[in-house]
């Protein structure tokens, strides 16, 4: 589970604590702090030490007074609550998008939205779980000075086996439709900051899509200083709460928690310095979270002239990434269009054999022969049961067919769209 953090600081020579109105004049750089992936698997009756790891990590941002947090995998209201109550003095103002996600505020939030995944799993799936949790992205608009801040957090759906990932194709739906929901809600912001658990590796097609589409800078690529794990990984293997089998492969540990920024033109964004938590609560046997929490202090400048309209020189590579996670979006389709034959061909199977078991009990009583009563009833259970089940399957599948199907024509037209004219920024 993650979570981000951010701190506002202005770093012009004000007192500590001084906050600027939205009538100050705008300073020549502002200081952000981002802390992502605090996080706690907060699933009641599940999680395991769950309100005492909430508890820990509402003390330790209590103390780190930091002025914006976002967190992910917050499932129950009260242990929401009882965050706010903690947070209140430092965040007064808070949101909870009862999906997971929640956060609060040192500043005034101006407008909120969630945006649910249209594919997220599947619902038989129960050791997973993923379809029932509702994975979406929250959007929180801040406006601190004269900057308008796009604060998005999401937790996508994760990968239990790297080499036989059936989910890879929902994750890259996902990506696609956080890409743009950030694109279609962010023309009025200043600066867009996106931080959570993306369950992708670095050189994942999804990331790599999300990162090209919307223009998104990586703050652990972008770092001017860099300390902590190693290659930035937030999932290690000497974490106690890790599924040890799910990181063989990766000895490391991987990077899955991310803090991306971009700013608009009259804006820019640097990253002097990214760090990640190493171990376990000082004077505890355990850590905040499964995954390590990733800290970066961004610099943001107004440009002192406007930013030219320059012909993206990467377009070409977008073209290819769009390229391919449409093909695995079409792999998705095949697999779902197999799916939802087969689930249809059963009902139909079932509903053949309630027919028989009609016909059957119809005939027996005409001669005189009737069945047994309790092999009928049974029967016609199992049948009616089957029959259920294939036909909820396939009206699954059906809707992800045209999830996958939709998606597809989106990436088609993208593509289209830039073969035809120039991208430019």
């Amino acid at each position: 589970m993650g979570n981000a953090v951010v701190l506002m600081n202005q770093d012009v020579g004000v007192e500590d604590g001084a906050a600027f109105t939205s009538q100050s004049r705008f300073p020549h750089d502002v200081t952000v702090s981002v802390v992502v992936s605090l996080g706690q698997r907060a699933i009641r009756y599940l999680s395991k030490r769950r309100q005492e790891r909430i508890s820990l990590i509402g003390d330790q941002l209590c103390r780190e007074g930091f002025d914006l947090v976002l967190l992910q995998e917050i499932w129950s209201e009260r242990d929401y609550s009882d965050l706010k109550a903690k947070l209140g003095g430092s965040c007064p103002f808070s949101h909870y998008f009862r999906s997971g996600l929640c956060v609060f505020s040192k500043f005034p939030i101006l407008d909120t939205l969630l945006y649910q995944y249209s594919l997220n799993g599947y619902p038989y799936m129960l050791q997973h779980g993923d379809w029932f949790c509702g994975k979406s992205a929250g959007l929180v608009v801040v406006r601190i000075a004269e900057i308008t801040v796009n604060i998005y957090v999401t937790h996508l759906h994760a990968e239990y086996s790297r080499d036989k990932d059936a989910y890879l194709p929902h994750r890259v739906v996902q990506a696609w439709e956080l890409a743009q929901f950030i694109r279609h809600t962010a023309k009025a912001a200043d600066v867009v900051l996106l931080g959570g658990d993306l369950n992708m590796h670095p050189g994942d097609v999804g990331i790599r899509l999300l990162r090209s589409w919307v223009g998104l800078q990586d703050a652990f690529t972008e770092a001017q200083h860099f300390e902590g794990c190693e290659d930035g990984c937030t999932l290690i293997p000497n974490n106690c709460f890790t599924v040890k089998s799910e990181l063989q492969s990766f000895p490391l540990g991987i990077r899955i928690d991310y803090i991306l920024y971009k700013a608009v033109s009259s804006f820019t964004v640097e990253c002097e310095e990214l760090r990640t938590t190493t171990g376990t609560v000082p004077g505890l046997d355990i850590p905040y979270s499964d995954h390590e929490a990733v800290t970066a202090v961004l610099c943001i400048q107004r440009r002192r002239q406007t930013a030219s309209v320059t012909i993206d020189a990467a377009m070409p590579a977008l073209v290819e990434v769009l390229s391919e996670a449409r093909t695995e979006v079409y792999v998705g389709l095949l697999a779902a269009r197999r799916q939802r034959y087969s689930s249809g061909r059963m009902a139909v199977l079932a509903m053949l054999l309630l027919l028989l078991q009609v016909v059957g009990v119809l005939g027996g009583v005409a001669a005189g022969q009737p069945f047994p009563a309790l092999s009928v009833s049974l029967l016609a259970f199992l049948a009616l049961a089957i029959l259920l089940f294939a036909a909820g399957l396939h009206l699954f599948h059906s809707i992800e067919v045209k999830m996958l199907q939709g998606t597809e024509e989106q990436m088609e037209m993208a593509m289209r769209g830039l073969q035809e004219q120039p991208l430019r920024h």
